[in-house]
């Protein structure tokens, strides 16, 4: 199997308008549907990728055990739920729930903590990371490009944000 290395090679068509941001791309090709043009043949492409990455604050080892702690607490409480549909009575079902959070949440934690002591300094900070693109085309298969060319051209314009 190849990869394919351009737009053509997905077999989507050709560009038959760009924009700035996703919004308008998908407001082009939500005007082609509601005056009947066929979309199975519009493809959206996002190009000229930018990975963002938003820094949340500071991780120390009590912040990395703690975020460990939480999720281990979660992963130990679902555990706990799916041993409890084999309990014999209400009270073993609050106590194998119990236990396994618990269990659950002291695991999360010190590997929350080791994992952050092995960075050994390198990633001293939390972020969440997004991929975004900066441009939009749309894209049509070439029996329908001209078509779709003259009626994105009677588009009316965006409503201004004011």
């Amino acid at each position: 199997m190849t990869i394919p290395h351009k737009p053509t090679d997905l077999g989507i068509g050709r560009p038959i308008a760009t924009y700035d941001n996703y919004a308008d791309a998908q407001r082009a090709v939500d005007y082609l549907s509601d005056n009947g043009f066929p979309v199975e043949h519009l493809t959206i492409v996002g190009s000229d990728l930018r990975q963002v990455e938003r820094v949340l604050g500071r991780m120390t080892s009590w912040k990395a055990a703690l975020t460990g702690a939480g999720t281990g607490a979660w992963f130990g409480a679902l555990v706990g739920l799916l041993l409890a549909l084999f309990a014999e009575s209400g009270t073993a079902v609050l106590v194998i729930i119990g236990w396994c959070l618990l269990a659950g949440a002291v695991f999360g934690a010190i590997w929350g903590w080791l994992a952050h002591l092995l960075t050994f300094g390198q990633r001293d900070f939390s972020a969440v990371g997004l991929t975004v693109a900066t441009r939009f085309d749309v894209y049509c298969t070439p029996e329908e490009a001209p078509r779709a060319i003259d009626m994105l051209a009677r588009m009316p314009a965006a409503p201004s944000k004011s």
